[in-house]
């Protein structure tokens, strides 16, 4: 006859899964029923919303939306002006896929930048959630054009000490280069006339690259090194270099 204390902890770990999978089934119901009282900005299984309070998730949901073309380019629908194109395929190392041909995000228009999805969708992120924000704080008045230098050009690195062999990210699109902004009112704001001094342009400017580096993984400005002195490099890969 059987030791009922020996069947103990099979009956414990039992009920546990069965909790643990009625949790589970639970909690998802609650996520994905029409009327769920979880606010989209935390809920994990819809998808991103650049309009969308910045939340613990949202990092999560750029990186799950820019892994996916379709999904990038219909989040990207939502808040930007552009031409969805097909891939552009020039050599093995110079590429743009899930192009995209960019005129505008959120209320800030851009002249007509080629470039991936995933750079234009951080783009968009930033505008909302780090350049109007500062543009409101610090200058009183809304980001009308933001100025760039380009995204896509077949090219080797760039170093003060001359070209290196190792391709750029602006030879798949997967940086921009961010010159400056034209404010509502007219005025205009570049890293090569503004960004020192400590008026409230060149503090603008230290704000925008600060926000920067919460959307793009790699943000290097004027202080990395003087080929940087008139523009934020703004990069869709790399370790969270920001400089």
């Amino acid at each position: 006859m059987s030791d009922p204390r020996k069947r103990r902890p099979f009956v414990f770990w039992a009920a546990f899964l069965l909790f643990g999978v009625l949790f589970y089934w639970g909690a998802k119901q609650a996520l994905i029923h029409p009327e769920t009282p979880i606010p989209t900005a935390w809920n994990p299984l819809v998808p991103l919303s650049v309009q969308d309070p910045v939340t613990p998730v949202t990092q999560w949901k750029l990186t799950q939306a820019i892994a996916d073309p379709a999904l990038c380019r219909e989040v990207l629908s939502n808040t930007a002006v552009f031409e969805a194109r097909s891939d552009r395929i020039d050599t093995e190392q110079c590429h743009i896929r899930n192009r995209v041909l960019l005129s505008s995000v959120g209320n800030a228009d851009i002249s007509m930048l080629e470039t991936r999805c995933a750079i234009a969708l951080r783009l968009a992120m930033w505008e909302q959630h780090g350049l109007q924000p500062a543009a409101r704080a610090l200058l009183g008045a809304e980001i009308s054009r933001i100025v760039h230098i380009g995204s896509y050009n077949c090219r080797p690195i760039r170093t003060t000490s001359g070209s290196t062999g190792r391709m750029s990210t602006h030879a798949t699109a997967d940086a921009v280069d961010i010159a400056g902004v034209i404010l509502s009112d007219g005025r205009r704001i570049s890293l090569l006339s503004d960004w020192e001094g400590e008026d409230a342009s060149a503090a603008f400017l230290r704000e925008a690259q600060a926000t920067s580096c919460v959307w793009f993984k790699t943000s290097l400005g004027p202080e990395f090194n003087r080929l940087h002195a008139d523009h934020f490099h703004l990069q869709n890969t790399g370790w969270g270099t920001c400089r």
